[in-house]
């Protein structure tokens, strides 16, 4: 087995960011499908909702939401710079995930992950990466520092929690103490019910990690929000997709989230990926 070259090992590294924007699926030769008309949330602030009404309805939405299929318009900045391409997402919850990029000529990576192993295939490079379903080789494709589930939530358009334990409410958010002294906190449009913002904030108060829902629309399957804007303050990161006209708990085969190596392709360890 062969070692990347040092200039492939470069170009990987530019391709993560196309990764990091992406977060979707969409099966190879998807046409662009026209945005639906989306309505925002009009926020009250002297509507003030009873926290548990808040637990209840987060927890419900936990539930609503069990896979998403869909395109997305994709913008990334970062250290990097910037980068707006069209993506597409399959999202089987809570541990199954395949994302593509899409460029004119094809996909130029396929990423699919499961709770046993994550691949990495680059078409154009013909290269195979492979390895255990955790979170720290998630992160060397996307460079987002969530687990497989919160990951699927967050595309799915719900904040990465779970609705159980002990939540403090204040105005229209609650909060809830996280592993290592974090804190999560989650916003919700007084009128609609529906979160607006999650945010994890470190034991010092700062935030680490942040989200905001917008644009939620009427589906089949409930109100969901089209926009969804993540952010990385620390590493000065921020992520903006808008989905189009999204398929939701749609039943998804479970060879969507898995890949056979094309016999020209060279595999490699996904440690090789570096990070």
């Amino acid at each position: 087995m062969k070692s990347p070259r040092v200039e492939e090992r470069a170009h990987l590294q530019d391709i993560w960011i196309h990764l990091l924007s992406a977060l979707l699926l969409g099966l190879v030769g998807c046409t662009t499908v026209a945005p639906s008309p989306k309505s925002s949330p009009e926020t009250t602030p002297s509507l003030i909702r009873d926290p548990r009404e808040l637990v209840k309805s987060l927890a419900e939405r936990l539930d609503l939401f069990r896979s998403l299929r869909a395109l997305a318009l994709v913008s990334y900045s970062g250290p990097e710079g910037r980068k707006a391409f069209q993506e597409a997402v399959v999202v089987r919850r809570p541990d199954h995930l395949r994302l593509e990029t899409l460029s004119p000529l094809g996909a130029i990576l396929i990423v699919t992950v499961n709770g046993r192993e994550i691949i990495g295939f680059h078409p154009r490079e013909a290269l195979f990466f492979r390895g255990e379903s955790s979170k720290e080789n998630l992160l060397r494709y996307t460079q987002v520092s969530l687990e497989l589930n919160e990951l699927t939530s967050l595309l799915i358009g719900l904040p990465p929690v779970e609705s159980g334990g002990s939540w403090e409410g204040d105005q229209n958010s609650i909060a809830k103490a996280g592993s290592g002294g974090r804190k999560d906190t989650v916003t919700f449009d007084p009128t609609l019910v529906v979160p607006i913002k999650w945010e994890r904030s470190a034991p010092n108060g700062k935030t680490e990690l942040s989200a905001t829902f917008s644009d939620y629309s009427p589906t089949p399957a409930g109100l969901f929000p089209f926009k969804i804007v993540f952010e990385a303050p620390m590493q000065r990161r921020r992520l903006e997709i808008r989905y189009q006209e999204p398929e939701l708990n749609a039943s998804l085969p479970l060879d969507l989230f898995v890949q056979k190596k094309p016999e020209h392709a060279t595999e490699l360890p996904i440690e090789a990926l570096g990070g």
